[in-house]
């Protein structure tokens, strides 16, 4: 017999399957030796009372043989002399998720990423960290993986509603990561361990007959009518039926190329703010009402959100046990995010906070020759916060920054506090570098924040600026059901840069509905070829 249950276990319980198994057989009132066996569907935990307890949704084996979880691993087919191939800009989620829909089903996927393999990116991480030398093709938004490989591996998300996620979360499984990715609320992968999982998925492309081309930047786009003819990277060009726009939330060379070409894109309202980091043990104490945080429980994150005279500011990207890191992708331009390690064992917490930007407050930050009806107008205020913010950290990355109650009285900091930041902090008021109302916004709001969590607002913790890629600027409209661009034939925006997606999951999503698009166009093909 098979039952299905939720159990509450004491952290010193959690990762023993004895005290699991004698818990399942309580609340079942049957005899411990009856329980065969479980599968872990859901683990969350309970802080809201002193008494914290993880909180799990099982199924159990009663006297029964127990069987393990079967997770359906992907079969990849050989690719190589396939009849159809599309050509996937980008080897982020979404690009490598549409490359394996692809494969799965017959496709033949070329991916051309600008961004250098996982390897030789680290070394261009380096030199931005420790030399404050960026290379605008290779840094923490762009190479092999896209943002998510250099910066966190979060997967939570809430769009459950535009694809499988368990099949977007058991495909990272597939290629190498910790199973319990599929029950926990939020799950996480880790900086440290996303590189390995995205050069697995890489060799399986390559080792069904797909292609992956790096130092390939996308450059012009040639069309007739309505169907896209190829792509040129330099004087290389780039055939395929398809092609696949999956170049993230940061390409501003494709947006502005896009608009150049009289290619339909919109402004699209995004959030800007910055970043705050506390001591760990300091959220810890907060979240967990105690001195030492009891082993067996995570370091503690959190979620802020609060109106502001009709203004939406809220918390983004909480990185419990993380780095900050420089995440720009030009000279002169300072933007900082956050990422953790797979433990989450870095002695700070950090997290973006930030606020909704709208049309009228940008225009009165970019002053004359802006208007209302440019679709990068976003994108123009983006860059400008990050150019006024680069000046205010003195150059090389390192970035403006202030205490936190220190922020909110206008007051320049006398010293900063230790941070992870490694490229350095310069203590300046940013009222000065900051957009009136983003600062205006976030110096009322931090009070706040810290009437819902108790010692959140401490001079204990910084306020590093500037954190500007939640999400894209920009949005490149596609047909609703069969997610070509409303331009084109064989044309799909997809992804983050596309405004279609936020997040690992969600990109990834998108990719394989994309996939799904193209795919239904030659089903009858690809089942008389299969």
């Amino acid at each position: 017999m098979q039952k299905a249950l939720t159990v509450k276990l004491s952290p010193g319980e959690i990762n023993n399957t004895d005290s699991i198994k004698t818990k399942i057989a309580a609340t079942l009132a049957v005899n411990p030796s009856a329980i065969t066996g479980f599968h872990i569907n859901k683990r969350s935990i309970d802080a809201r009372s002193r008494n914290i307890v993880y909180v799990l949704s099982l199924k159990a084996f009663i006297n029964e043989p127990f069987v393990e979880r079967n997770y359906s691993n992907i079969e990849l087919q050989d690719v190589s002399n396939a009849g159809k191939s599309v050509i996937i800009v980008g080897a982020g989620p979404a690009g490598l998720y549409a490359a394996l829909k692809l494969i799965e089903n017959g496709i033949k996927p070329v991916i051309l990423e600008r961004g250098k393999n996982v390897r030789d990116r680290r070394r261009d991480l380096a030199a931005l960290n420790k030399e404050g030398i960026i290379n605008s093709d290779s840094n923490y938004c762009f190479g092999e993986g896209g943002a998510g490989t250099y910066s966190d591996g979060k997967l939570y998300t809430r769009s459950n509603k535009r694809g499988d996620i368990s099949r977007i979360l058991s495909l990272f499984v597939q290629f190498g990561a910790e199973e319990n990715i599929l029950f926990d609320a939020h799950p996480h992968i880790g900086t440290n361990k996303l590189p390995k999982i995205i050069t697995s998925m890489r060799e399986a492309i390559v080792s069904a007959g797909g292609e992956i081309h790096f130092d390939k930047r996308v450059t012009d786009i040639n069309f007739n009518g309505k169907v896209v003819q190829c792509v040129l990277c330099g004087l290389e060009e780039f055939k395929a039926n398809d092609y696949i726009l999956a170049t993230g939330h940061s390409a501003r060379d494709i947006f502005h190329l896009l608009k150049n070409k009289n290619i339909s894109i919109e402004a699209k309202p995004f959030a800007l703010g910055v970043r705050v980091e506390h001591p760990q043990n300091l959220i810890d104490n907060i979240q967990y009402s105690c001195d030492l945080r009891p082993e067996n429980l995570p370091p503690s994150s959190y979620s802020l959100v609060q109106q502001i005279n009709g203004r939406g500011m809220f918390s983004f990207c909480m990185c419990p046990g993380g780095i900050i890191a420089p995440a720009g992708t030009s000279p002169a331009e300072l933007v900082v995010n956050g990422w953790s390690p797979s433990k989450r064992n870095n002695p700070f917490a950090n997290s973006g906070i930030v606020v909704e930007v709208d049309k009228e407050n940008a225009l009165k930050y970019l002053g004359k020759g802006f208007t209302s009806n440019d679709p990068l107008l976003f994108m123009h205020f983006q860059q400008k916060v990050e150019q006024d913010c680069f000046i205010a950290g003195g150059g090389k990355f390192v970035a403006p920054a202030q205490r936190l109650a220190d922020f909110s009285k206008g007051k320049i900091s006398a010293n900063l506090p230790e941070t992870s930041y490694l490229p350095g902090v310069n203590s300046v008021n940013l009222k000065n570098c900051l957009p009136e109302f983003i600062y205006q916004a976030l110096a009322a709001g931090f009070p706040l924040f810290g009437k819902k969590m108790k010692g959140y607002f401490t001079n204990d913790a910084v306020v590093v600026a500037t954190e500007s890629r939640t999400s894209s600027p920009v949005k490149i409209p596609r047909q609703r059901e069969t997610y070509n661009h409303i331009d084109f034939d064989n044309l799909y925006p997809c992804g983050e840069g596309s405004g279609f997606a936020g997040g690992i999951v969600s990109a990834a999503m998108d990719g394989e509905n994309v996939a799904a698009a193209i795919i239904a166009k030659y089903r009858n093909t690809l089942i008389s070829r299969i």
